[in-house]
């Protein structure tokens, strides 16, 4: 009777195991549309940080321009002071 007993639980174990493992074991078309969306949204924000990422080069390129140019002109400005002040004395 123990013998019994023991088996018809292993065989409902077996049986919930098979059914459980059986809904996990597909994707669905639903989710398969939705994963395509997210790998397009993941493609277009990589695309939009390239992009962002060249701007930001860009600008940082130009700020270092101006600041070399603001530097000479920094330059340009103490060498005429000092001419000035040897004109003025």
């Amino acid at each position: 009777m123990l013998k019994k007993v023991k088996y018809s639980a292993l065989v409902v174990v077996l049986i919930a195991g098979v059914i459980g493992f059986s809904g996990c074991s597909g994707v669905s078309d639903e989710q398969m549309a939705e994963l395509d969306a997210l790998r397009s949204e993941v493609k277009a924000l990589d695309k939009e940080v390239g992009s962002l990422k060249s701007e930001k080069d860009a600008l940082i390129k130009e700020i270092a321009d101006k600041n070399a140019k603001l530097d000479e002109c920094a330059k340009i400005k103490s060498e005429t002071q000092k001419n000035l002040d040897k004109i003025g004395k």
